[in-house]
């Protein structure tokens, strides 16, 4: 019975990640499908996932539908992929009109389906973060309080939702002359003096540290979410010595420098003792580039929620297409880093790292998974244009080369090509699943 707790978890990190991946596949080659349809290329097969068949159905374009085994990638399969010849079901063979064919079509045609499916992976992470952007709204001006979360007896305040917040400790909240934030310059007190506007009247009222020690996320594959450190635990005291603020909490870490560290929790009314050591990260700095810092993997918040408002779609819109650019701009400086041995290549995940990443999202509830899918989709849509052969971005370049030429690169030259592409593609994977169990765990 000791490993029903264990496989419990490994089935539901399976489950998540199945999920994540089938979604981001389902877009994927829905994407090549819908453009291909659009410009003229007929399908034959629309399959999610690899090898045995589990269901299929066929369509009245003629498409079948199919859902196989293996749910660890999919493929559309056009007409004349194989040849330009039609199999009947009598099994008599028929040409096929060329233009109909991948092979066939023009090359604007050829270009825009194969295009289409990382594009559509980009649309997808835009949409999933404006839908988080509109759900969650952004702060209303001046800061009010919202729900104050839920923390231990000592950290009991007087502040209310509802009320403004004007100053702390006598540092105006909104400072437009103050170039610091307000965190570093109040006083490490335990409690703190609050000025707020409640009912149209400036009070003062006592309360925690502005940003205290309770955990708002956790980092997948970290040390916290190693040590089963969850969402909303509050660090009461690291090595016997009490602390209220999670800037204490960052500078205990930094000086450890990965010595192992005894965490007193306080969870749901409940002590929790958990040992971790923090791990060296490297974190994208916010001037550009990486910086190498020992972290345990969680991070701090506000000792309440800040009242917000409703984010129009347009304006949300332009926050998710920058959250997408981020993530396609951080990713490529993180390879470009790691390719000159500046970082780690601990950076790099593969299919084991990527399906425990799922599991401790999904965990950490369905926005924080829904999110994780959207950044997730955005990596595999960059993933998929660079130039290598067998890749989407290999084939674009085919195209780019046929484009100048004015001519195809010869059958030879193209099996030569994805023959690298496939060995080079199968050696990234295997590096990347050694690093996720071995060199990286």
């Amino acid at each position: 019975m000791q490993f029903v707790p264990m496989f419990g978890n490994f089935a539901f990190m399976i489950v998540a990640f199945v999920v994540a991946l089938s979604v981001i596949v389902a877009i994927h080659e829905y994407g090549h499908y819908i453009v291909g349809r659009w410009c003229g290329i007929d399908a034959e097969v629309f399959s999610l996932g690899f090898g045995p068949v589990v269901y299929s159905r066929m369509d009245k374009r003629g498409t079948k539908w199919q859902i196989a085994a293996l749910p660890l990638g999919g493929y559309v399969k056009f007409l004349g992929d194989a040849n330009a010849a039609s199999v009947g079901s009598d099994g008599t063979v028929a040409e096929v009109d060329m233009r109909r064919t991948m092979l066939g079509a023009p090359l604007w045609a050829r270009t825009a389906t194969v295009a289409a499916g990382p594009v559509f992976n980009f649309i997808l992470a835009i949409l999933i973060f404006t839908g988080s952007i509109m759900y969650q709204g952004r702060s209303v001006e001046p800061l009010t309080f919202g729900e104050l979360r839920e923390l231990p007896p000592s950290f009991a305040t007087e502040l209310r939702g509802g009320d403004v917040l004007l100053s702390v400790e006598g540092f105006l909240f909104d400072d437009p002359e103050r170039t610091d934030g307000l965190i570093d310059l109040l006083p490490m007190k335990e409690r703190l003096d609050y000025v707020v506007l409640r009912d149209d009247e400036e009070i003062v009222a006592e309360g925690p540290f502005l940003m205290p020690t309770a955990v708002s996320a956790v980092t997948p594959r970290s040390a916290a979410d190693d040590a089963n450190i969850k969402v909303g635990d509050v660090i009461t005291a690291i090595d016997g010595q009490p602390v209220f603020a999670f800037t204490q909490v960052q500078e205990i870490v930094k000086a450890a420098a990965g010595a192992p560290l005894q965490l007193t929790l306080w969870r749901d009314g409940r002590t929790v003792e958990v040992t971790l050591s923090p791990r060296r990260v490297d974190y994208p700095a916010p001037e550009g580039g990486f910086q190498t810092r020992w972290l345990m993997g969680i991070s701090g918040q506000l000792f309440f929620d800040e009242k917000t408002e409703f984010v129009g779609v347009w304006a949300a819109t332009k926050i998710g297409a920058q959250g997408l650019w981020n993530t396609m701009t951080t990713s490529l400086s993180a390879l470009k880093h790691i390719i000159f041995g500046q970082i780690s290549t601990c950076n790099l995940s593969g299919p084991v790292g990527i399906a425990e990443t799922s599991g401790s999202m999904a965990e950490q509830g369905a926005q924080s998974f829904i999110w994780f899918i959207g950044a997730l989709s955005a990596a595999v849509g960059l993933i998929n244009l660079f130039p290598i052969p067998v890749l989407d971005g290999g084939h674009l370049m085919f195209f780019a080369y046929e484009a100048v030429a004015r001519r195809k690169p010869s059958d030879r030259a193209v099996q030569v090509f994805m023959f690298v592409g496939l060995a080079l593609i199968l050696s990234m994977m295997s590096f990347t699943i050694l690093n996720d169990t071995v060199l990286c765990p």
